[in-house]
């Protein structure tokens, strides 16, 4: 695989509703693009962090060889088989495909927040509340 020099990103932050499915972080590549997209919540902070977490994320998994296509096709069945009230996230099963780029990406948005001065748990409640 070989790795362009320079790429685009292009970040968005969107009303949850418009989500391409339940999730409120979403990445995908378009024509050499890193596109994401993020939900909309009251502290500019929040959506920094999901935005780096799927910046993190896809290049991990860029330089891993998984594909999105992978990664959204196991977020979705995931999603379709939740629980109520289970509020874990699909990169933290063993068995997701971008499982260790996830738990990479966390552990660096976990990094993130402390510099943010943003409180985790407070955090990880509204992104679970959406």
């Amino acid at each position: 695989m070989s790795l362009k020099t320079n790429y685009g990103v292009n970040v968005q932050v969107i009303p949850h509703s418009k989500q391409r499915y339940v999730t409120v972080g979403d990445w995908w590549w378009h024509n050499g693009v890193l596109e994401i997209r993020v939900s909309a919540m009251d502290d500019w902070r929040y959506e920094a962090l999901v935005a780096f977490h799927e910046e993190y994320e896809a290049l991990a998994c860029k330089r891993a060889g998984v594909l999105e296509s992978e990664v959204t096709a196991f977020d979705k069945e995931y999603e379709n088989q939740r629980k109520q009230e289970d509020f874990s996230e699909p990169g933290d099963c063993p068995r997701a495909p971008y499982y260790i780029q996830h738990q990479q990406a966390t552990i660096c948005e976990r990094q993130l927040a402390l510099a943010l001065g943003v409180n985790w748990e407070v955090y990880e409640a509204k992104v679970n509340s959406l």
